[in-house]
């Protein structure tokens, strides 16, 4: 399961460094760019909900062997594009396999393992992929400078064959409950992802509006479906709302963020991927130190406090950002708001999952969490559609230090501003409650 989840989440934090290297070779714009990204993470956040729904159906097992064995198959392609159209479906393609990976493995150790071994497991589970994201920049950015940006998609190969081998031969068959699937719930919000996702790539407001009405005629029709991919209900709860609320700006703002700085840093500051790469790194091991004691702080005080000072953090850490320029130093300019915006994120992610979690009646967690990471995907698909071409990165020529050194400006003022905007929900409308509704209730 480390191996499989590690496997997506090391291709997420890779393709980024390489969109340089990308672009150099295929010369996709501003707009290719954006799709090189955006069609991964659009059939991620539309289908990761109906992922979970059909390894409950058909076996946890076989879902995950097929979402491994898609993902793999789809980066051979990705490996082989000659064009960029060719590389933007096979990203997509990538993205149904993650969908399909992604749930079914915290399901298949939940349900393996007995109830006082889980937590360990779970904790493993969450540790050591949190270690391949790490990593992630580091190979990435070795691999590009020495071998090109094909073979960031090669390597998913022989891991996946390790995966599905490992699956077939030591993990039980396990199925959940097998309810009917809401096809239709799935279809409208992945069209409505899909239009209003290329409206704001293309600049279209026919399709952005578009969009917007699919996504509207969805919420109608998950308050009149029995089985929702959606249950609204879990809606009502104020603190529910606001949280994912605040998990839409701060991932949305994280993404962005991300997406601008590797490359800031590669066509303004003139690092190599490698050095790009290296500046994601504080960010990614203070969260694997310390989150647990975020987390452990959350339970004892509530997520109130920590969710609105991090985002606080992190924002500050955003407008260290603006220093790095033509010229920037590691250790004087990227290093100081890299660590800032690292302890930010640190502070806030883990007391977010437990606002989430705390907030949904123990019965619906799992799919309170689902709708959570979804509403995190959707952010980053639409920040990294929407925030570009507002911020004046647009065109042939946006890898000109001159196009993208302003951009890069706005577009970090915006995110920003967003980690605000979540500060303030957090301490509006999130209050100390650390356990779920049931528990008080029972108090």
């Amino acid at each position: 399961m480390i191996l499989g989840t590690g496997m997506a989440f090391l291709d997420g934090s890779i393709v980024n460094l390489a969109l340089p290297a990308m672009n150099e070779d295929l010369a996709p714009g501003a707009a290719g760019v954006q799709w090189i990204v955006n069609a991964y993470t659009l059939t991620l956040a539309a289908l990761i909900l109906v992922g979970g729904s059909l390894g409950d159906r058909l076996g946890r097992r076989k879902v995950y062997v097929a979402g491994v064995a898609g993902f793999a198959t789809a980066s051979v392609l990705c490996a082989v594009a000659p064009n960029i159209e060719t590389l933007v479906v096979a990203r997509g393609l990538q993205g149904v396999g993650a969908a399909l990976l992604t749930p079914g493995s915290l399901a298949i150790i939940s349900a393996s393992f007995v109830p006082e071994d889980r937590g360990p497991a779970i904790g493993m589970w969450s540790g050591l992929a949190g270690v391949t994201t790490a990593i992630g920049p580091l190979l990435g950015g070795w691999l590009v400078d020495t071998a090109g940006w094909r073979s960031i998609f090669w390597i998913n190969v022989p891991l996946a064959a390790i995966v599905i081998w490992l699956s077939l031969k030591h993990v039980p068959e396990t199925k959940g409950q097998q309810d009917r699937l809401d096809l239709e719930g799935a279809a409208l919000t992945a069209a409505g992802l899909a239009s209003l996702t290329y409206g704001l790539v293309e600049k279209s407001w026919l399709w952005s509006i578009v969009g917007l009405v699919l996504m509207v005629v969805f919420v109608i029709q998950q308050k009149v479906t029995p089985q929702a991919l959606v249950p609204l209900s879990l809606f009502a709860d104020r603190v529910f709302t606001a949280a994912n609320i605040c998990t839409f700006a701060i991932y949305g703002a994280l993404s962005t963020a991300i997406f601008l700085l590797v490359q800031q840093l590669q066509y303004v500051a003139g690092f190599s991927p490698l050095e790009a790469g290296l500046a994601t790194i504080p960010m990614t091991i203070l969260m694997l130190l310390f989150s647990s004691r975020a987390g452990g702080l959350a339970a004892r005080i509530g997520p109130r406090w920590p969710m609105t000072f991090g985002p606080l953090i992190a924002a500050a850490g955003l407008l260290l950002m603006l220093r790095i320029g033509e010229g920037a130093s590691f250790v004087t300019d990227v290093l100081p708001a890299t660590i800032v915006f690292g302890i930010g994120m640190t502070t806030l992610v883990a007391p977010l999952t437990t606002a989430v979690l705390a907030a949904a009646p123990s019965l619906q967690t799992g799919i309170a969490s689902g709708i959570n990471n979804a509403v995190a995907r959707t952010a980053s698909l639409l920040a990294i559609a929407a925030i570009p071409p507002i911020a004046g990165i647009t065109g042939k020529d946006f890898a000109d230090p001159a196009v993208f050194g302003p951009g890069f400006h706005t577009g970090i003022l915006i995110s920003a501003g967003m980690l605000i905007v979540a500060s303030i929900f957090a301490v509006a409308l999130i209050h100390g409650r650390s356990v779920s509704p049931e528990v008080l209730q029972q108090e």
